[in-house]
């Protein structure tokens, strides 16, 4: 059979997940990673789209490539992973990509390369991408290769500054050091990711995979700086006096509010304090567990709401509820991530919105009233309007309440006196290579876009790099 039928023969499969029973037990991984045989079958589906010839012609043309923000070459490395030449899978897959083992597990596949792939549009499905690429990257490291972090790259003598190790910082390190520029990364908490180690589950990824790469860029040269925020104009001037460059690569990191009366009652968490809270229990930093046998409401429907309730699920709590205002279609996150919370048996309420924390004499959560929601008429942008139901009010009992409503950006004391311009939301104001107001300062991720994906954050992180080296008169 042709190459090019091979989709038609062979079924999309997914990498395999653990039995709910067992894995929400404990934190770790729900997939399994694809074997050999796995990865090779899936591979073969590809029917090798000519991608550069036809994707700056005029037209509606969507690929994998053109699908993934950081534009990665797959169809390359997806034909190297079917001839067995790992290496040079790995090298493609690398170019590009800072962490493409890590982006294979957290990104949003379906919606972006899998979304892009020919033939997503078909009843055979798309090729499983994501999965394709954590495989090779993982096979390449058995094999003790290592990604290029400019160990043999001539050094430029110049020095960059990067504030914040998510994955906007993590990447521009990565592009920087690959050319001979010297980084000393600064990060305010005790261990470096940002929201890819304390604001993504273990049961998503492994922290060890993150804290991996932090490791391989310390051994080329990087100097990291844990628990070291810098918060104060005075240490940005510093900064600025000492550095060639500088990268804000901050975040988003003021979590949302839900607005309810009694909201500040002992008992409501913000959906970053859960999270970080499980994680460090994970590293066995302490053993508090301040969620077991309690009854936990988790309010909002996106990806963080779903870490919650499957957090609060492995932290032996004694009911676990999602709170949403619409239904199931309409929930933001991830559909499987949803399926997965449902095999693990969390409560789902649709259509609900909650109103009032009801609170004992000691301000303690004994419950949240909630009203029932219905859809309205259309509103300018298509979507029918949510209306809350009259005397629909109904109370779920619960001790926890956790907000996973999304995240703003912070104005930090020192944006004013480096000269960074914001916006109206606070995000960092940037041209189209990453270069905020003040000239030797650039920005991107959440601090520019406001809450928003891995992928897009070490896409601006990368082209922050590249124009950096621009100015230094250096090419990759």
């Amino acid at each position: 059979m042709e190459r090019k039928k091979q989709y038609l023969k062979i079924k999309k499969e997914i990498p395999k997940k653990r039995e709910a029973q067992e894995r929400k037990m404990d934190f770790h991984p729900t997939y399994h990673l694809f074997s050999h045989k796995e990865a090779d079958a899936q591979s073969e589906r590809c029917i090798k789209c000519p991608i550069d010839l036809l994707k700056d012609m005029s037209g509606e043309f969507s690929f994998c490539r053109t699908g993934c923000p950081l534009e990665n070459k797959i169809p390359i490395w997806i034909e190297k992973v079917k001839q067995n030449d790992i290496k040079g899978a790995f090298e493609a897959s690398n170019e590009t990509s800072p962490f493409p083992e890590i982006l294979g597990m957290v990104c949003p596949h379906d919606v972006l390369c899998q979304g892009g792939c020919t033939i997503s549009k078909t009843e055979s499905g798309s090729v499983t991408i994501g999965a394709i690429e954590v495989y090779l990257n993982e096979e390449a490291f058995k094999m003790g290769l290592k990604p290029d972090y400019g160990t043999n790259a001539v050094k430029s003598g110049k020095k960059v500054a990067i504030i914040g190790s998510g994955p906007a910082g993590m990447s521009c390190a990565t592009f920087l050091l690959r050319g001979g520029v010297s980084v000393d990364m600064f990060e305010k908490s005790d261990r470096p990711g940002g929201l890819l180690t304390y604001g993504i589950p273990n049961f998503k990824i492994k922290k060890d995979v993150i804290l991996r790469r932090f490791r391989w860029m310390q051994e080329a040269g990087m100097n990291l700086h844990l628990n070291t925020d810098i918060e104060t104009p005075e240490q940005m001037k510093q900064l600025i006096d000492e550095y060639d460059a500088i990268f804000v690569g901050l975040g988003a990191p003021n979590s949302r509010g839900a607005r309810m009366k009694n909201e500040d009652a002992h008992g409501v968490y913000h959906v970053m304090d859960i999270l970080r809270h499980a994680q460090k229990m994970v590293f066995e930093d302490f053993y508090e567990n301040i969620l077991k046998d309690k009854r936990v409401v988790v309010i909002g429907g996106g990806d963080s709401a779903m870490d919650a309730v499957r957090t609060s699920v492995r932290m032996k709590a004694k009911s676990v509820t999602c709170a949403y205002r619409r239904d199931q279609a309409n929930m933001p996150g991830s559909a499987k991530e949803v399926i997965n919370a449902q095999e693990e048996g969390v409560i789902f309420e649709f259509y609900t919105a909650p109103k009032e924390v009801v609170v004992d004499e000691g301000r303690h959560v004994k419950g949240v009233i909630c009203q029932r929601t219905a859809l309205g008429e259309p509103g300018e942008d298509g979507r029918r309007r949510l209306e809350v139901v009259e005397d629909s009010d109904f109370v779920i009992d619960c001790d926890v309440i956790i907000l996973a409503l999304g995240f703003d950006n912070y104005e930090f004391p020192w944006y004013d006196d480096a000269e960074i311009n914001t916006g109206k939301w606070g995000d960092i104001i940037v041209d189209e290579n990453k270069r905020t107001s003040n000239k030797r300062i650039y920005a991107g991720g959440d601090a520019v876009r406001g809450a928003d994906l891995a992928v897009t954050a070490a896409a601006d992180g990368r082209e922050a790099a590249l124009s950096i080296l621009r100015d230094f008169g250096i090419s990759l």
